[in-house]
């Protein structure tokens, strides 16, 4: 087959000479005849889970020039979780579009993908199903366990256990600060079943990424050894023209459902996958995570749901043991990018340790994927972890105690005269993707002070917003249509009655349709959506979607393709 690179360097016009003499610089007369692959790195010291990427991707280049290609190393858009302001999320669908156009505009035949901080993973799989050069992932993989006080932690986790504890009064601010120097043990994203490492698996799951190789940690040798394998294999993708449209079906995400139900799996892969199945333009709604994975049993005993970390998962063998245990719920014709099915490597896939991988007989939690809601609070869905719940509020009816923003939510939750009890419902509203912007991960809200001093731990809180995937709570999130889109979350008053059945399905406010019909948003609230006047905040306020199809940007749904629109300069 014809390179699509040989549309920059063949021939002996003025236009290819450009091409090849700004990028010859030493190389080889033949080098343009060869694959070029680019090597998508996310690294930056702004982004510390990513930062090893670097010397990943110079493994990725040993193997794609030991393979006979060229290696193109491309830095793209990367995405702090912990850093960027006012949230990463409201970043992905620019840094999809960046890395798309950046592919598509510039001379490469392939792509393999650097990611490892939650949000780089999925814009890159955005990106490459919409530009459809054939590409693979590398994950970045995540970090060693660190303790504190002999005791292992949980990055992202034990940030919220212990802040807790401090504003409980139980644990001493001198300890907590303490504790921040052993909270981060090495290179690589958080070591809980956070979004990070839940993409990470998620997207071995799909077919994206060589099996066997996601949740290998950061600074273990074996990642710079898949690296190298990978680059090779980047160059058989391009010769055989395995492109992620050849690949990725809706058996690939059937498969990745039943992968974030048995791992106990972030909430945030669900509206990412919607996302990168929107670009691919397969048929998928937040319906199939609860009728495909809501009654998957939970095998991995790692927080937040459970004890071990990921460093303990990959040794208990990973992965592809978990999906050997749930076999049978998997599609056996959906391909990975190695061009085998999936299931072909199951085959080969011990547990070594059941006691972080549990047996089918014996999970974890007997049906805890991830459970779709809807009621007259969210007539388009919500969405709540069992498995991070506590079970006696998964089924509550509590009265409202309603806040209108973040900062209204900061400013009131400590009030020692805050109307709340144990048995209250906590609303925040104005946090979904176009209220605030960006859909921030603050549903998950720390309780007032005064219960958490009377021992309380969870409450039932409920949130048009996210949740960081290692939080923890009975949080109902990604309530759509969010307030800021005319949801009737912008209507719940402090003091109605909210009603929880996660067994039913339900999320109700005990509102009669005629009187929310009555109702207009309050105007504290109407007053803290998101009104920005230029720049890419306008942008995305005018044009994202709803989590229900994924949050991406109306325009940016499908695939383009890997032609340049125009060819000249």
């Amino acid at each position: 087959m014809e390179l699509r690179s040989a549309r920059w360097y063949a021939g002996r016009d003025r236009d290819a000479y450009i091409h090849r003499a700004w990028m010859r610089r030493g190389a080889p007369g033949d080098a343009f005849d060869r694959p070029q692959v680019a090597i998508a790195n996310t690294a930056s010291d702004l982004t510390p889970c990513n930062s090893h990427l670097t010397e990943v991707a110079r493994s990725v280049r040993t193997g794609v020039h030991e393979a006979g290609g060229v290696a193109l190393e491309l830095p793209v858009v990367s995405l702090g979780e912990t850093q960027v302001r006012p949230t990463a999320m409201l970043w992905r669908n620019l840094a999809a579009m960046a890395a798309e156009e950046l592919l598509r505009a510039n001379p490469v035949d392939g792509v393999v993908l650097l990611g490892g901080c939650d949000k780089t993973i999925p814009a890159l799989l955005m990106a490459a199903a919409s530009v459809d050069l054939p590409a693979v992932v590398v994950p970045g993989g995540p970090m060693l366990t660190g303790t504190f006080r002999g005791v292992p932690l949980g990055c992202g986790t034990d940030v919220w256990r212990l802040s807790e504890e401090v504003r409980a009064g139980t644990l001493s601010a001198e300890q907590f600060t303490r504790s921040e120097s052993a909270m981060i043990r090495s290179r690589g994203h958080c070591n809980t079943m956070g979004t990070a490492s839940t993409m990470a698996l998620v997207a071995e799951a799909l077919g994206v990424v060589v099996p066997g190789v996601a949740g290998t940690p950061a600074p273990d040798s074996r990642l710079l050894e898949a690296a190298h394998e990978t680059g090779r294999l980047a160059v058989s993708l391009i010769a055989a023209d395995r492109r992620p449209s050849s690949f990725l079906t809706a058996g690939s995400f059937r498969n990745a459902i039943v992968a974030l139900a048995a791992i106990g799996g972030s909430t945030n892969a669900v509206v990412h996958l919607l996302a990168i199945a929107g670009r691919l333009g397969i048929e998928l709604t937040i319906d199939d995570f609860d009728r495909v994975g809501s009654r998957v049993p939970v095998l991995v005993d790692l927080l937040p749901a459970g004890r071990f970390l990921m460093e303990d998962l990959h040794r208990a063998g990973g992965l592809l043991a978990v999906l050997r245990e749930v076999r049978d719920l998997l599609d056996p014709d959906a391909l990975t990018v190695t061009g085998r099915p999936l299931v072909d490597y199951l085959d080969d896939a011990p547990t070594w340790d059941p006691e972080v991988i549990r047996p089918r007989a014996a999970p974890l939690v007997a049906e805890g994927g991830i459970a779709m809601l809807r009621g007259n609070l969210a007539p388009r869905g919500a969405l709540i972890k069992p498995a991070a719940a506590s079970p006696g509020l998964l089924r509550h009816r509590g009265r409202a105690v309603v806040f209108d923003s973040v900062e209204d939510f900061r400013a009131r939750v400590d009030d020692p005269d805050l109307d709340v009890d144990a048995d209250s419902v906590l609303v925040l509203r104005g946090c979904g993707p176009r209220g605030y912007p960006g859909m921030p991960e603050v549903a998950n809200m720390p309780l007032p002070r005064k219960l958490l001093e009377q021992g309380v731990r969870d409450m039932v809180r409920v949130c048009d917003g996210r949740m960081s995937g290692t939080a923890y709570g009975t949080v109902v999130l990604h309530v759509t249509p969010e307030a800021a889109a005319g949801g009737p979350l912008a209507l719940v008053r402090t003091g109605d009655v909210v009603v929880l059945d996660v067994a039913a399905r339900r999320i109700d406010v005990e509102v009669s349709d005629a009187e929310l019909a009555r109702r207009t948003p309050d105007a504290a609230a109407v007053a803290g959506f998101a009104d920005p006047r230029r720049g890419w905040e306008r942008l995305y306020v005018d044009h994202v979607l709803q989590a229900d199809t994924g949050a991406d940007l109306d325009f940016l749904l499908g695939s383009s393709g890997s032609v340049v629109g125009r060819e000249s300069h």
